[in-house]
């Protein structure tokens, strides 16, 4: 499969993704935490650099880059998805308060304070409101986001095809 195609593909799993994440918020009633919305950027990132990428048309050289922005991307993703596992497995003791929406975070701290909290979680963080096959969202969204950074991580090692030189 070309490379053109894969980021494609990438790109329209994202936008896919996004409008789960949508849906689960605006019809299921499902009120993103901070580090779900870091999650949602991660995904809005990996789908704008595959994008790019698609619309693009790299070659070689061009598809390592796309593939390191990739794996950089998806890798922050996976980040904020592991934070989120991790508070959501603390004992209850241990798990940190709740804290103010996102939205009002925005209207009243400066961003970089905004991202701190956001990175570091709250108790809203921890709670796990949705399963499907056992697996939390943040569950969902590791594994989608390991298999993105597997993909950038092949596409950047990746060698292509050997040209063979016809000798005499």
């Amino acid at each position: 499969m070309k490379a053109r195609a894969i980021f494609a593909c990438i790109f329209v799993v994202c936008a896919g993704l996004l409008g789960v994440a949508f849906y689960m918020e605006h019809v299921m009633g499902l009120e993103p935490c901070p580090l779900c919305w870091l999650q949602r950027f991660g995904f809005m990132g990996v789908g704008l650099v595959s994008l790019v990428a698609a619309l693009h048309g790299p070659k070689q050289l061009g598809v390592r880059i796309y593939g390191l922005l990739l794996v950089a991307t998806a890798g922050a993703g996976l980040g904020t998805a592991g934070r989120q596992l991790w508070l959501q497995n603390l004992p209850a003791d241990q798990v940190p308060a709740c804290g103010p929406s996102v939205e009002y975070m925005l209207d009243v701290l400066p961003l970089s304070e905004v991202l701190t909290t956001a990175l570091r979680g709250t108790g809203d963080c921890a709670a796990v409101v949705w399963r499907f096959l056992g697996l939390s969202i943040p569950g969902w969204t590791a594994v989608v986001f390991t298999l993105l950074v597997l993909t950038g991580l092949i596409m950047l090692f990746h060698r292509g095809k050997a040209k063979r030189s016809i000798a005499g």
